[in-house]
């Protein structure tokens, strides 16, 4: 019984490291790009933040001196991510990206664009 008990906890054990293994967070810090009409992207520091538990993702994003966003999607096909968040005064900015080892990336698109390789947190 003991050691019925002992495989048992064991293997409980193993299984939840594995599925807290899976999670992962990655990072992006930069600078806007101009989209056609705009002219201060350059200007606007954005911190994006996504994090990835099996195929579920939920990222944050946040403009130098403006509330933070988020947004929450699946991986899709070759873990890619395509979804919209929802941005002051009601407008939509897209989100794509992948979460691909090695090729990382997010792209925000609407009143600017910020993109760029996302960069694995040490630890996750």
């Amino acid at each position: 019984m003991l050691k019925a008990l002992t495989a048992g906890t064991l293997a409980a054990i193993w299984c939840a490291s594995a599925a807290q293994a899976e999670s992962a967070v990655y990072t992006w810090t930069g600078y806007g790009t101009n989209p056609p009409g705009s002219s201060k992207c350059p200007t606007y520091k954005m911190v994006i933040d996504v994090t990835v538990d099996g195929d579920s993702v939920k990222g944050k994003f946040q403009q130098e001196g403006r509330p933070e966003r988020g947004f929450e999607t699946t991986l899709g096909k070759n873990g890619a991510i395509k979804t919209a968040a929802i941005v002051g005064g009601g407008n939509m900015m897209d989100v794509i990206g992948q979460i691909k080892e090695g090729d990382s990336k997010i792209k925000l698109y609407g009143y600017c664009e910020f993109e760029g390789p996302l960069t694995k947190k040490a630890g996750s």
